[in-house]
C-alpha cells in the first residue's frame, strides 16, 4: 500500500481539518494540476491534506482509504478508481464526509465535483458533423468502468442524432483510458472498410495513442482524419496540427471540491451536491477546419 503523505504547513499554524485526498497520482496527465489546486484552496482555508496515492486500482484504493479512515481525517476527497462503487458505499455508511472529485458517479448520496460530459461531447460531434465529409465519424470512449465515460458516450450518440447521422454501436470503441488501448482501438477502427474520416477521443490519455497510431499509418490528422478530443493539454496546442479538444477545468474543480468538503463538516445534514462544471471549447487545426 503507499504510504500516507501529509502535506504540513512550513509554520506551526493552527489547523481547522484535516482531509485525506486518495488519487491515482499518475492515472491522468492532469493529476498535478488537481492536486495543486486542492493543496492551495486547503491552505486557504486553514486546512491540511493528507496524499494518497490509489495507483487507480480498487484494491489499492479500498487500503488507502481504510489507512485515511484509520489516521481519523475530517473528510475524504476521492478521485474514484474505474469500478469501486463498494469502496464510496464503504465511506458513505461510515459516515466519512466524502467528496468525489474529477469523476462524476452516477448516485445522489455524496457530494461530487467534476466536469460536464454529455453537452461538452455533443458540442465536439456537431463541430464535426459541420463538414459535409464527415458521414462517419467514431468514438475512442473510455475505461467502461467509469460513469464519466458512460455520459461521454451518451453525449456522442445525441451529438451524432442531432445532427442526423445514424448512431453505430460498432464505432465506439473502449480505449480503456489508456494511450496503449487508444492506440488498438484506433487501430481497429481504420482498419474497417470504409474507415471513419473523424474520431472523437474521450480523454486526453488516449489523444497520445491516437496520434502515435495515425503517424505509425502515414495519415495526416487534420486534413484525412479529423481527431478532437476531451482535455487541456499543454502538448496539444504546441503539435502540429494543434488539437481541437473541450478543455477540463481542472483547478476550479479542485478548489470546488475543498469548498463541498468545508460545506459538508459545517453542515452533515445539507443534501448532497454534484457540481458539474463546463469545459471550454479550444479550436484547433486537427479537425481540419
Amino acid at each position: 500500500m503507499t504510504a500516507l503523505s501529509p502535506a504540513r504547513q512550513a509554520w506551526d499554524a493552527p489547523v481547522a481539518y484535516r482531509f485525506g485526498v486518495a488519487m491515482g497520482i499518475e492515472a491522468n496527465p492532469y493529476s498535478g494540476e488537481l492536486l495543486r489546486s486542492i493543496r492551495v484552496a486547503a491552505a486557504q482555508a486553514g486546512c491540511e491534506i493528507t496524499l494518497a496515492d490509489t495507483g487507480d486500482s480498487v484494491s489499492e484504493e479500498a487500503a488507502v482509504v481504510r489507512a485515511l479512515a484509520g489516521d481519523r481525517v475530517d473528510g475524504v476527497l476521492l478521485v474514484p478508481a474505474p469500478g469501486d462503487d463498494a469502496v464510496i458505499n464503504g465511506l458513505v455508511r461510515m459516515g466519512v464526509p466524502t467528496v468525489l472529485v474529477d469523476r462524476i458517479a452516477a448516485r445522489n448520496d455524496v457530494d461530487q465535483v467534476g466536469s460536464e460530459n454529455v453537452q461538452s461531447m455533443c458540442t465536439l460531434v456537431r463541430h464535426l458533423a459541420q463538414q459535409p465529409r464527415h458521414h462517419k465519424i467514431a468514438m475512442i470512449s473510455g475505461d467502461q468502468g467509469l460513469d464519466t465515460s458512460r455520459e461521454r458516450v451518451r453525449g456522442f450518440r445525441e451529438g451524432l442524432e442531432r445532427a442526423g447521422i445514424r448512431f453505430q454501436p460498432e464505432l465506439v470503441v473502449s480505449g480503456l483510458s489508456t494511450s496503449r488501448g487508444a492506440q488498438r482501438a484506433t487501430a481497429g477502427l481504420l482498419d474497417g472498410w470504409p474507415s471513419p474520416t473523424a474520431l472523437v477521443v474521450a480523454g486526453e490519455t488516449m489523444l497520445i495513442g491516437v496520434q502515435y497510431e495515425a503517424h505509425r499509418r502515414g495519415i495526416r490528422i487534420g486534413s484525412e482524419l479529423a481527431v478532437v478530443g476531451y482535455g487541456d493539454m499543454e502538448w496539444a496546442r504546441r503539435v502540429s496540427p494543434s488539437m481541437t479538444t473541450m478543455a477540463q477545468p481542472i483547478a476550479d474543480i479542485g478548489r470546488r471540491a475543498v469548498q463541498l468538503m468545508l460545506a459538508r463538516l459545517m453542515d452533515p445534514e445539507r443534501p448532497p451536491e454534484a457540481v458539474r462544471l463546463a469545459p471550454r471549447f479550444l479550436h484547433g487545426a486537427s479537425c481540419g477546419c
